[in-house]
């Protein structure tokens, strides 16, 4: 299996999540799209779905879901969306902490 230059992840639409991909190639460069963008547009996505799951929770507790399964989805998703961003927050920071050993 080749590799190629592009990342996958998540956009919120609505309610839901749609995979997609983000080619980073000069030609994206080019176009505008930053490094910061890319984790600053990640992270509000995180953001959403917490806050999605957030208000399904609520009204899980207070009895004004209709569909028990949709607010275990949401819920379900931004748990695993915060675990993968804590992650790689987690592997960014190793990263930088061994090239802060390295001995010029």
């Amino acid at each position: 299996m080749a590799l190629d230059s592009s990342i996958t992840r998540l956009r919120p639409v609505g309610s839901l999540t749609d995979v997609t991909r983000v080619d980073i190639t000069p030609e994206t460069e080019k176009s505008g799209v930053s490094f910061k963008e890319l984790i600053k547009d990640t992270i509000g996505g995180v953001n959403k779905l917490q806050k999605n799951a957030d208000e399904l929770a609520v009204k899980l507790a207070t009895g004004d879901v209709e569909d028990v399964h949709r607010a275990m989805i949401a819920m379900q998703k931004a748990k695993l969306a915060l675990d993968l961003t804590i992650q790689v927050r987690n592997k960014v920071i190793e990263a930088y902490q061994e090239i802060m050993r390295m001995q010029v």
